[in-house]
């Protein structure tokens, strides 16, 4: 093999920094780069992950070894389709693995769903984990929030804004996006999920966490039941519910949550702005009834872009191939869709991992600058792993009491102090 064989794999998150485990251990001579375009790495393990799991954030400390240890090289603050193009990076490097995954919130379908008051998910916690690229604050909810989903994220919404501050200790929140959200809270929350509970996709554990936070009093209007022949998450999943609605309203009651499992939201009400959420029983042809709601969010998974993908043309999910065309390939959500936790990004990684080595030889493996043949204009503010250091020890240094770090929610702010453009004490005691 070409002991200069050269990688390129865009995004650092999951799937990308997966890929490159794999591919360094098939390819251990190989320059393998991966690009993105925030300061920092991690990509949805830092700003997907909500903030207060920081045990799936740790994993955080397995992806920088790559850059440690096993010489692979971080070039972040450089975006592709603007930095440098797609045809460009594919010119300077053997091979490129697109490991973006997917940002843009999926669509109900339904009506209503264009009312101001409806959100995605992906808004809420990219605010709450400070993500330097949301540049929208935080929305209005009102009293009562309708949240439609039914997965891990949509019970991350949940958790979220049931909690109060004193419950976020030892968690990386971003206090500014905390306090705005605190000025106005909610009291009431539907959350609506169109399976029933056997086949709901949420996982267990984090159904029971919410039976952890104070002043949260939980019900069910409609009766539900597992089969005997029910797979075991299944009865773990009812389980938790049913402890959940032991948890009782008292004179400490601050936010009431309400399940509906086996509905589907058939439209958003409201003239001119969100008054409601008309629902019916999954497969049900009868009587709808409605939920009062002054906002609602939708976490329904994420989708693509609909428009040219870097002259790839519109992008679908691909469950059989990782390969976009010689010498180029896909990971993760966006490959398959954004299904599945970080566990079923390190199998995608495989899957792909293993497809280029099969397809090594039928490419193109004449020596290839890479990283070095990047455009100088954009190496020149390019940040490397110890420029990411350097704003790692900033945001631990600027973390408040209770706090694991503060991030920075200025993406130009964080490459200032990445290259030292800025003094760390400086960096560290404004946004």
């Amino acid at each position: 093999m070409n002991s200069t064989v050269s990688i390129a794999i865009v995004g650092s998150g999951p799937a990308g920094c997966y890929t490159a485990q794999g591919l360094r251990k098939a390819l251990p001579n190989a320059q393998i780069t991966i690009y993105d375009r925030l300061a920092s790495p991690f990509g949805l393990v830092r700003y997907g992950v909500a903030p207060d799991h920081q045990n799936t954030k740790s994993i955080q400390a397995q992806f920088a070894r790559l850059f440690e240890r096993e010489n692979v090289r971080f070039a972040g603050n450089l975006e592709v389709g603007s930095d440098v193009s797609l045809k460009e990076l594919r010119s300077l490097h053997n091979i490129v693995v697109l490991a973006t995954g997917l940002s843009r919130d999926r669509a109900l379908g339904i009506c209503g769903e264009g009312l101001p008051e409806v959100y995605g998910a992906g808004r809420l916690t990219r605010l709450f984990n400070a993500h330097p690229l949301q540049t929208v604050g935080m929305p209005r909810l009102g009293e009562s929030v309708a949240i439609i989903g039914g997965g891990n994220v949509s019970i991350d919404v949940l958790r979220l804004l049931a909690k109060q501050p004193a419950d976020f200790a030892n968690t990386d929140i971003d206090d500014a996006a905390l306090a705005e959200y605190m000025q106005s809270p909610v009291r009431h929350i539907d959350f609506i999920c169109r399976s029933s509970v056997a086949n709901a996709p949420s996982d267990p554990v984090m159904l029971a966490e919410l039976g952890r936070i104070p002043g949260v009093a939980f019900s069910c209007l409609d009766p539900f039941s597992v089969p005997d022949d029910a797979s075991r998450i299944a009865g773990a999943r009812a389980k938790a519910i049913e402890t959940l609605l032991e948890t009782r309203g008292g004179p400490d009651t601050r936010v009431e949550v309400s399940f509906h499992f086996g509905h589907a939201p058939i439209q958003i009400l409201g003239d001119g702005h969100v008054c409601g959420v008309e629902l019916a029983a999954t497969g049900s042809q009868g009587a709808t009834n409605v939920v009062v709601a002054d906002s609602v969010v939708t976490a329904v998974g994420f989708d693509f872009d609909e428009d040219d993908w870097h002259g790839l043309g519109p992008i679908q999910a691909n469950a059989t191939t990782g390969q976009l065309g010689n010498g180029l390939y896909r990971t993760g959500w966006v490959k398959r869709g954004s299904r599945g936790t970080i566990a079923a990004n390190r199998a995608c990684a495989k899957s792909v991992t293993e497809e280029i080595l099969r397809d090594l030889p039928t490419l193109d493996m004449s020596t290839k600058p890479g990283h070095a043949g990047i455009p100088w204009q954009a190496l020149a503010h390019a940040v490397d792993y110890d420029a990411w250091k350097r704003l790692d020890i900033a945001e631990s240094g600027a973390a408040a009491e209770g706090r694991t770090r503060k991030k920075f929610p200025s993406h130009e702010r964080m490459v200032a102090i990445a290259n030292n453009h800025l003094a760390g004490a400086l960096g560290a005691s404004e946004n």
